[in-house]
């Protein structure tokens, strides 16, 4: 073991990291609280970030896609984690009602758009018209050409009225997605979350791909997709803060900080 490793170990989160485990592991506290203190200088970035926004009435929408279980809320959670709770707003629309049934798709996510001075987390956005819908049946082909054919220009609405709209897609694999489902079924805590939709993911795996790949490649025009690779979700969090602050030109923004720095990298320090 490093000095500098024996350093971190000595530490109160190094302590408590140890303290949570079952069986003791030298190295995964080592690599947890080098996650853990990597997590809260982004954060300390995020409030400079949100501060600029409230300030200057500035306005901005994050879209967290991805396949189910792909850790969208987890990564939500530790962005917000310190934020104003009256300064964002974290969007998770259920399936919509017979009044929005009736709507025109967009208008119940209009709805949801920021005010002056407010950051928007949708976890899970638009998109699901692009995926979800036509995978499981719940939309028809009209509809979904519809929006397809609407969505780009909805967007370039969006960022012409000035907000700025970032669009992130957590990626994981078939092998990441049924041990997580596992994970998610065996655990009292967790398994409300495993739904109809959850039960045929696996076996419409390749339905999911051909619709994600179709959505990458037509609904790039105005925001581009940042695909983020999350099987291991410490690095996917990492990965999408990053991005974010690089993103949203805010001013007073501590590049040192927020400097492309891989998990990996961070964990052979």
């Amino acid at each position: 073991m490093t000095e500098k490793n024996l350093s971190l170990i000595n530490t109160k989160k190094g302590l408590e990291a140890l303290l949570r485990q079952k069986n003791l592991n030298i190295n995964k506290t080592i690599n947890n609280v080098k996650y853990e203190k990597r997590l809260e200088k982004l954060q300390v970035e995020m409030l400079i970030l949100q501060q600029w926004v409230a300030k200057y009435n500035k306005k901005v929408v994050i879209l967290f896609e991805g396949r189910d279980a792909a850790g969208k809320g987890g990564a939500i959670r530790r962005i917000i984690q310190h934020l104003p709770p009256r300064a964002i707003r974290v969007v998770a629309l259920p399936k919509p009602n017979e009044t929005e049934i009736g709507q025109w798709y967009f208008q119940r996510y209009i709805n949801r758009l920021p005010n002056n001075g407010e950051i928007v987390f949708f976890d899970r956005s638009w998109y699901n018209r692009a995926v979800v819908e036509p995978v499981n049946g719940f939309c028809t082909k009209k509809e979904y050409d519809i929006f397809m054919s609407h969505v780009n220009a909805f967007e370039k609405m969006i960022q012409d009225s000035g907000i700025h709209l970032l669009k992130l897609y957590f990626s994981i694999t078939k092998k990441e997605q049924e041990r997580r489902f596992k994970d998610i079924v065996s655990s009292p805590i967790k398994k409300w979350k495993y739904s109809e939709v959850d039960k045929r993911a696996l076996s419409l795996w390749d339905d999911y791909t051909a619709y994600k790949e179709t959505m990458f490649e037509e609904t790039q025009v105005n925001a581009p997709w940042k695909i983020i690779k999350a099987n291991r979700k410490t690095s996917a969090r990492i990965t999408a803060f990053e991005y974010i602050l690089k993103s949203i030109p805010y001013e007073v923004k501590d590049l040192d900080t927020i400097r492309h720095k891989s998990m990996r990298k961070i964990l052979n320090e």
